[in-house]
């Protein structure tokens, strides 16, 4: 009875203590709550209140796992369960703050970080626009750049003479040229400068070979003279509605290869751009230089040529050109440097269609191809680097299967010769002016020339060689031995033109030229030729 008592009156103190921390616990956990609400930032609250929890769960564990009621002074209090958890509430509430603060801290760095890093962007986009807008800028100053030099160029005068071109000079005036043929002058007014400041007149030969005084000597100086303020020049007597073209015929006209290397594609060039709208004025006419190439100079100008130096006249033009271009080498165009980027393709077109060539390209052999046979033309001579077996070269070209040709330059006009060397697919010949006709041949065609004895190569390789190159021919060369040389039953084997040609060449050109131009002729090893004409029938099969 008395245990009961005294266990009935401890129970009652335990209770009304239980009673006391049960309270205290839902106050605490009322004001986490609240403090969860406010504060959700903190994601440690749920961790104290789990420690809340085991803490208040400990502490019932030890009475109920008591195995006798607890009695007045057992170490085990619900006032000192209390107390530690209090303290361990206040530890974890410390511990919260201070992480929150943390969090804070970081976060305001964050926030920072965040608004550097958007100033930074906000300042490369900035930078790109302002690049943006001074590569814009930059573009729109290009063009302007562009335009100004353009209104520069055009503003800046162009010579009117080009005295530095080493094979011609010749003037391009651009307005109101006066022609008097008499005093072999020709006035002009222009805004063009002279190509040196300050001059205002030139001397000028319109022949396309400057540099050998043999030849300009035989071609008639003229003055051009700019027109100065209040000058007096003679009155236009006939007026013209198209450009002048002023050359001469002096020179070498009249050797073949002179007329196409001097005159003939020099004229081509200069005239080809107008379209036959443009007026030859002539100087040391040769009447049958004009009658010879009128085919050709009828092509390029559709009006009558005036003889320059014949008459009292002042012939006036709206422009006019004195001189031919040529500032290329023999019978070759440059293209970057030629009115149009004209060619010698373009030149030989034109030929073909001035001189109604029918055959454009060369026969192509194939094996199978039996009945037809190519056509060689052999170009003969009579005077001097003749052949002296020529029947027996026919005769040894038809065993390969060739249709032989044997003509002659200048024993029929030349729009008859024009047709026979267009007809055939090899033409052979001594290196001489006859060669030059090679402008008529078609494509794919085979020159080979015949290179006499003296070390003369070079200059057939210059003249003729790669101009046929150049002219989309084949090119093959046969340089003779001094057993096929007539020279051999004039000179001695001992003597320097067998032993050392070039002691004839430093002699000088008029010695060169007596000796292995002017004396001698051709006799071809047929045996050794013939391994020459098996290259081009090789040549014609590709």
């Amino acid at each position: 009875m008395e245990y009961n008592t005294i266990f009935a009156k401890s129970f009652s103190r335990y209770e009304q203590k239980k009673f006391g921390i049960t309270a205290f616990l839902g106050s605490l956990i009322i004001l986490l709550s609240i403090f969860t609400v406010f504060k959700p930032s903190f994601h440690r609250l749920p961790i104290l209140n789990l420690r809340v929890s085991m803490h208040a769960g400990l502490a019932m564990l030890m009475f109920e796992d008591s195995s006798s009621p607890p009695q007045q002074g057992d170490i085990i209090k619900p006032d000192i369960a209390t107390d530690v958890i209090k303290q361990e509430i206040a530890e974890d509430v410390i511990k919260q703050e201070v992480l929150g603060g943390g969090l804070k801290q970081e976060t305001a760095k964050d926030v920072m970080k965040q608004e550097v890093a958007e100033d930074i962007i906000k300042q490369n986009i900035a930078k790109d626009a302002s690049k943006q807008e001074v590569s814009e800028d930059v573009l729109e100053q290009e063009p302007a750049k562009d335009v100004i030099k353009q209104e520069v160029a055009e503003d800046v005068p162009k010579p009117v003479c080009n005295v530095f071109e080493p094979r011609s000079d010749f003037c391009n005036i651009d307005r109101n040229i006066r022609i008097h043929g008499n005093s072999s002058t020709i006035y002009f007014t222009s805004s063009q400068m002279g190509i040196v400041a300050g001059n205002e007149t030139w001397r000028i030969r319109p022949y396309a070979r400057k540099g050998d005084n043999t030849a300009m000597g035989a071609v008639s100086e003229l003055s051009v003279r700019k027109i100065i303020d209040n000058q007096v020049t003679p009155s236009c007597t006939i007026n013209h509605k198209v450009p002048a073209i002023v050359f001469s015929t002096g020179g070498y006209a009249g050797n073949h290869f002179h007329d196409f290397a001097d005159v003939l594609v020099p004229l081509f060039v200069t005239a080809r751009q107008f379209d036959g709208e443009v007026q030859f004025l002539v100087t040391n006419v040769k009447s049958f230089w004009l009658h010879k190439y009128k085919v050709i100079l009828e092509a390029l100008s559709r009006y009558e040529i005036i003889d320059m130096n014949k008459g009292n006249e002042v012939h006036c033009f709206p422009s006019g050109i004195v001189g031919l271009f040529q500032t290329h080498t023999e019978l070759r165009i440059d293209p970057s440097k030629s009115p149009k980027g004209y060619s010698m393709t373009d030149f030989r077109q034109f030929l073909r269609s001035s001189y109604s060539l029918k055959k454009n390209k060369a026969i192509r052999l194939r094996r199978d191809s039996r009945d037809k046979k190519p056509r060689l033309l052999i170009v003969s001579r009579k005077r001097t680097r003749s052949f002296t077996n020529e029947d027996e070269i026919v005769k040894m070209a038809k065993t390969l299967g060739f249709t032989v040709v044997v003509a002659e330059p200048g024993m029929t006009g030349l729009s008859e010769f024009a047709q026979i060397v267009n007809s055939c697919d090899v033409m052979m010949g001594v290196h001489g002016a006859g060669l030059t006709n090679l402008v008529f041949l078609p494509t794919n065609a085979i020159l080979i020339q015949i290179v006499p004895w003296g070390r003369l190569e070079w200059i057939s390789t210059q003249y003729f060689g790669e101009p046929a190159v150049g002219m989309n021919l084949k090119y093959l060369e046969y340089t003779i031995r001094k057993e096929e040389s007539s020279l051999i039953q004039q000179y001695p084997i001992e003597h320097a033109v067998f032993k050392d040609p070039l002691s004839i060449h430093k002699q000088g050109w008029e010695a060169l030229k007596s000796i292995y131009l002017e004396k001698q002729n051709v006799k071809l090893d047929v045996n050794r030729f013939k391994g020459t004409l098996l290259k081009a029938l090789k040549l014609l099969h590709h």
